[in-house]
């Protein structure tokens, strides 16, 4: 039985006025650090009223979803003596619960007439359903649609109206002073967005950066100082979304105040935080950064097509404080805007980031471009012999420091007695715009590096264009591509296997 549907419940005036009246809060001058991992640091200081001995302190309108191990209560001359969280809040539910064993008034409404009768019953059980003795009868209250209200003689001493945290203490000194209860909760969480109005003409953007806060407790944080923390302590991030491929984070420091190995970001006004509220708050408006637009192609190793593929346009800008953003910028969504014939703005594609330091290069992919197409075609793959493999060994590349370049190899190593393999790969990129461009033609899968492999990179000793190994794994083409126009490019790849 759906108890909650059937069930009206009256409590005593006092209670009934505290359900209807919103109470102000008992909060005082309140500090919130929230961290991306939906946690947050609450430091609240009231002023308490203290005799000297023991002490029973109790702070409403904590967080619900405190963390209660983590609270710490600064008093001055005063010893903790224990501390405990009464988060049996009072509900319809709670209260039914409560009432078992005890005895509640059942009034029932006859829908013809309207005239109410009472009866007195002990509650024996709230399984699944309410289990009543009246008289020497033992009901099963139904849930058949009639008008049935619970009157409950008086509310649990340990169901509270709101979230409370009690602590006990011994005072060295009676009066008032400060106290500051600090506590990690959850349900309050942070993240960022982007919002980046891309002039391809001009070739600049505009970004305007948002926080986007949430409070899931069911209590209110009231004119917060707040701060917010890019990162998650405790939890380790990899990767560096967005950044350019083959680019390395950026080393330039950011002017934000940091927390540890965290950059902090604080909001220059107090906030209310409501219950169950989503709030937006900007934390980043920059004009005229330099940008521009690429198109980008990765073929993984010995992958063909018989069908044009579409390349990947891409939106590329610095977070440098000399012609980029100028600032660190957190893991959030970017989202790309462009003005159409009308001049408005009209959105064509959203990526996410990683935490990215001040001085990195970004690369946001928006989506396939309509017009620039790309066919890889593996075109032959036949052996050679361990000779043709050793004249080529001005071609191999591998990594001896941050770049890769030219190695020499082993004299150790014997290669006749070997067999390797060239392949012969074919790419036609094609153009329909009115205008040319540039494409970023990568192959990728490149490294053959396993440990019991030896001395086997790859080795490139014919290409059409001329390429840049921007790693092991990775050879790149940076191919003009004319308006309306095709170009092929071609290159051989020797390999061990």
């Amino acid at each position: 039985m759906r108890v909650g549907t059937i069930l009206v419940l009256l409590m005593t005036p006092a209670a009934a006025a505290a359900q209807t009246a919103p109470q102000p809060s008992a909060q005082g001058d309140v500090s919130v650090t929230i961290y991306n991992n939906n946690q947050a640091l609450v430091q609240d200081t009231r002023n308490l009223a203290l005799i000297k001995g023991p002490n029973r302190i109790e702070f409403p309108d904590v967080a619900n979803n405190i963390r209660p191990e983590t609270v710490r209560l600064s008093l001055a001359d005063s010893t903790i003596i224990e501390q405990n969280f009464d988060f049996d809040l009072l509900s319809p539910a709670a209260l039914l619960q409560k009432a078992v064993g005890q005895t509640i008034t059942i009034i029932r409404t006859n829908p013809a007439t309207g005239v109410e009768t009472r009866e007195r019953a002990k509650v024996l059980a709230n399984n699944g359903g309410v289990v009543l003795q009246i008289g020497t009868n033992i009901e099963v209250l139904r849930d058949d649609g009639l008008p049935v209200r619970v009157v409950y003689d008086s509310i649990p001493p340990n169901l509270r109206a709101r979230p409370t945290l009690s602590v006990s203490v011994d005072s060295g000194a009676a009066g008032k002073r400060a106290g500051t209860l600090s506590y990690l909760t959850t349900g309050l969480g942070w993240n960022a967005d982007y919002v980046a109005l891309f002039d391809e003409t001009k070739g600049v953007i505009d970004v305007q950066g948002w926080v986007t806060l949430r409070n899931t407790n069911n209590v209110a944080f009231d004119n917060a100082e707040t701060v917010l923390v890019a990162g998650a302590p405790g939890e380790g991030r990899n990767g560096s979304a967005g950044l350019a491929p083959g680019s390395l984070a950026g080393t330039e420091t950011s002017k934000r105040q940091r927390l540890g190995d965290f950059y902090l970001y604080p909001i220059d006004r107090r906030l209310t935080i409501a219950p169950n509220q989503q709030k937006q708050v900007s934390f980043l408006s920059v004009g005229n950064v330099p940008a521009k637009k690429i198109y980008r192609y990765r073929n993984d190793w010995l992958q063909e097509s018989k069908d044009s593929i579409s390349a990947t346009s891409v939106l590329s800008f610095s977070s440098s404080k000399a012609g980029g953003l100028g600032d660190a910028l957190p893991a959030g969504a970017v989202r790309v805007y462009i003005r159409d014939s009308k001049g408005q703005p009209q959105f064509i594609g959203e990526n996410q980031i990683d935490h990215t330091p001040m001085g990195s290069m970004l690369d946001i992919p928006t989506g396939s471009a309509f017009d620039i197409k790309v066919k890889p075609e593996l075109v032959k793959r036949e052996p050679i012999s361990g000779e043709l493999w050793r004249r080529s060994i001005e071609y191999r590349v591998s990594f001896t420091s941050d770049k890769p370049g030219e190695v020499a190899v082993s004299k150790s190593v014997t290669y006749e007695s070997r067999t390797f393999w060239r392949t012969s790969m074919k790419y036609t990129l094609t153009n329909a715009r009115p205008n040319p461009v540039t494409v970023e033609l990568i192959q990728g899968g490149l490294a053959q590096d396993w440990w019991w492999w030896g001395d086997w990179d790859v080795r490139v000793p014919n290409e059409s264009i001329k390429g840049e190994q921007r790693s092991r794994d990775e050879r790149v083409w940076k191919v003009d591509v004319p308006a309306n126009g095709t170009v092929v490019v071609t290159a051989d790849f020797d390999t061990r296997w």
